[in-house]
């Protein structure tokens, strides 16, 4: 028996902006949503059979637990990708965030526009 994440919701000030930002830097694709969601919501696909999506919260504000050990969204991405990952998460509004511990695996850290923190960790 296998489990795996089908998607993730997170909030964000501006949805359509939001999804912007993960098309530019992550390469993560609009897809339609049904027809039963009567809220400002986006949804990105990640990976066929993952999806993200992105419900705007007037006034939303990230939590104060967003940090490496507290909630964060962790991400596999190839290595070979990791700079110019980097330029483009800068370039279009992210913040890089030094990792507080060293690990026998190369990742990064980035505060997205919305203040979500989430890791970028090599494919092993």
């Amino acid at each position: 028996m296998s489990t795996s994440i089908a998607h993730f919701t997170i909030a964000a000030r501006d949805s359509t902006a939001t999804c912007e930002f993960f098309a530019a830097t992550l390469a993560w694709k609009r897809i339609e949503r049904p027809g039963n969601v009567h809220y400002e919501v986006q949804w990105l696909e990640i990976n066929a059979d993952q999806q993200i999506h992105v419900v705007e919260v007037e006034g939303f504000e990230p939590s104060d637990f967003e940090r490496e050990y507290g909630r964060h969204i962790a991400l596999f991405h190839d290595r070979d990708d990791f700079d110019d990952l980097k330029r483009r998460l800068v370039a279009n509004g992210a913040e890089l965030v030094e990792p507080l511990r060293e690990t026998p695996h190369e990742r990064f850290f980035f505060r997205d526009p919305n203040g979500y923190l989430f890791e970028i960790m090599e494919k092993l």
